[in-house]
């Protein structure tokens, strides 16, 4: 006899209620995992320990009875969609059958970083999501519509985004993948994204989406990251907690299927007249039970960022474990608190055995294990997974980063380009005899303005496209991959751009992945815009008018590092006389 968890007519909660007591604790515990996991050469299973998986794929599936893996590198659409149901087939052979979800972080734009995301690759290539968030709504759900197509073709059914913090400290290292500072347009722009990444509600055709990182991650102390421990406090000196909280809040009501707690650990924080406990937010009751669960009514599941429990050791480097606060705890007692505050699964971790022996010696009960895996188990029915959990090799390979996909991100980057100031260059129309003079641009893709010259003296134009200013930093295991520290650009750069602009016209592109102070490029350029994930040639598309510029600024722009130092880490868009407002564009009409 079939049992009720395997008939589709049977509502999600039927199925969950039947299959949970069949599992064993080693199955119940499994599905409260969520680590890394990479693909192999044309698609096959990953048998020996990755560059960042900790264990052969086998031994995740069959041994730990794990079924939850954020996938980092894939192959081409056909070899990711080979891999995907070559990993479905294994978890196919457990005791129940439970499918794996497949999840990832953002794989849609320009930014590899093995810490937070994925460039394109086979994928359509899109704007950053502060490049999405510089354009209206109706560009926002088109890129995510195809993203969501994309992903369901190789087999990806849970997107560890959308990223909702406020951008509201201008040095911190994330806030490319935010939607900006100002959280009315945070939210208008995570209703869209997740409207088309989920649909009207979760179902079989969704991508179920974990919205992070509760409840903000935007007011790190200094700027600072809290992948590092140098950055794990979160300030809020400006009084404005209230305010990061409420994208959080929406998302809840319009459906999102996860949330992630953030690593930070807020200092001097009340709520309700409450001193809430300087630990970070995965560890801490009040911020997960009691204000996430009981006081916004969320019931999803919520998975801890990464490697909150062990350190992580990787590519000869380490980066301790993210247990901010409670450093001085045992990974034992460590994995209670993540229990107590309210967790279901873990980020990053593979320990199984030990969660294993804390039931075992009654330490965490199996009915709180019980909690945690009805959730992770209906959602899986949900999307559909129990009953057809494999995808088409052929359909990825014709529908993933096809021609149409490709033409949409690149009309959707062009426009994301943000005119700032424009002394009479743009558009910069096509023209034989134009003499043009690039760095930081291909030559192939510059051709359209005119004859790329070599030396700027020969030049009519000049177009320069600058790479954000950081500090440099590689101690800690993807630290490197972090731009973090100074917005200023060295003196070096900008005196040789001044001498540039002393002999030709200048029109310079400031990537703004973070809001870079831009005060002395204002007197040097003749023009100056920013972007944020946008290819040379689409560059070229908007700078020529033959797509038409129409980002805004989706942060203001500091005048200096003193303002932004002078700023509370928690007020968006709050320096003193900023440069450009929040919300900046110059129209630039067609000639």
């Amino acid at each position: 006899m079939t049992p009720d968890y395997r008939n589709p007519r049977l509502s999600p909660g039927e199925r969950t209620a039947d299959l949970l007591p069949r599992l064993s604790l080693e199955e119940k515990v499994g599905l409260m995992f969520h680590t890394v996991i990479e693909s192999g050469a044309d698609g096959s299973l990953v048998e020996t320990t990755g560059a960042l998986s900790k264990s052969p794929t086998s031994t995740v599936v069959l041994d730990k009875r794990m079924n939850h893996f954020n996938v980092h590198g894939l192959g081409s659409p056909r070899d990711a969609a080979r891999w995907a149901n070559a990993l479905q087939a294994l978890a196919a052979r457990t005791e129940h059958g439970i499918p794996v979800t497949i999840s990832t972080d953002p794989r849609h734009a320009f930014t590899e970083n093995a810490g937070a995301s994925f460039a394109a690759r086979g994928f359509s290539q899109w704007p950053e999501p502060l490049g999405l968030a510089a354009l209206d709504d109706a560009d926002i759900l088109e890129h995510a519509r195809i993203a969501r197509a994309e992903y369901l073709a190789v087999g990806i059914r849970m997107a560890l985004h959308p990223q909702v913090d406020l951008a509201s400290d201008a040095r911190w290292g994330r806030q490319f993948q935010t939607f900006g500072a100002d959280a009315e347009r945070t939210t208008r722009a995570m209703l869209t994204y997740l409207r088309g990444f989920q649909g009207d509600e979760l179902g079989p055709t969704s991508v179920a989406c974990v919205t992070k990182h509760f409840p903000g991650a935007g007011p790190q102390q200094g700027g600072e990251d809290a992948h590092f421990p140098y950055g794990r406090e979160q300030a809020y000196r400006g009084g404005r907690f209230a305010e990061h909280l409420a994208p959080f809040a929406a998302a809840i009501a319009a459906g999102t299927a996860g949330m992630m707690p953030y690593y930070g650990m807020p200092v001097g924080l009340e709520l309700d007249g409450e001193q809430v406990e300087e630990v970070g937010f995965a560890f801490n009751r009040r911020i997960v039970t009691r204000l996430l669960r009981e006081s916004l009514g969320f019931d999803g599941i919520v998975v801890t960022d990464w490697e909150l429990i062990h350190d992580n050791v990787a590519q000869g480097q380490v980066l301790p474990a993210k247990a901010w606060g409670v450093e001085h705890l045992s990974p034992a007692e460590r994995m209670v608190k993540v229990l107590d505050a309210g967790c279901d699964q873990f980020g990053g971790e593979e320990c199984t055995d030990l969660l294993l022996d804390l039931v075992r010696t009654g330490r965490v009960g199996e009915e709180r294990i019980d909690r945690s895996a009805f959730r992770l188990l209906e959602l899986k029915f949900r999307l559909g997974l129990f009953d057809d959990p494999f995808v088409d090799e052929d359909a990825a390979a014709e529908l993933v980063g096809c021609a149409a996909h490709r033409e949409a991100g690149f009309r959707v980057q062009a426009a994301s380009v943000t005119v700032l100031t424009d002394d009479g260059l743009l558009p910069l129309a096509s023209a034989p005899d134009r003499r043009v003079y690039v760095e930081g641009i291909a030559a192939e893709a510059a051709r359209a303005w005119g004859t790329v010259v070599a030396r700027p003296e020969d030049a009519d134009v000049a177009v320069v496209r600058l790479p954000a200013p950081y500090d440099p930093r590689d101690d800690l295991l993807f630290e490197s991959l972090f731009h973090q520290g100074s917005l200023n650009y060295r003196p070096g750069l900008l005196a040789r751009l001044a001498s540039l602009a002393r002999v030709t016209r200048l029109i310079v592109d400031a990537n703004l992945e973070r809001p870079a102070i831009l005060t002395p490029l204002v007197e040097i350029a003749d023009t100056l815009v920013g972007t944020c994930g946008v290819s040379d040639e689409a560059l070229v598309a908007a700078l020529s008018g033959r797509v038409a510029p129409r980002g805004r600024l989706p942060f203001e722009i500091p005048r200096s590092m003193t303002a932004v130092e002078d700023s509370p880490e928690d007020v968006p868009n709050g320096t003193v006389d900023p440069l450009f407002p929040a919300g900046h564009r110059l129209a630039v009409s067609a000639r």
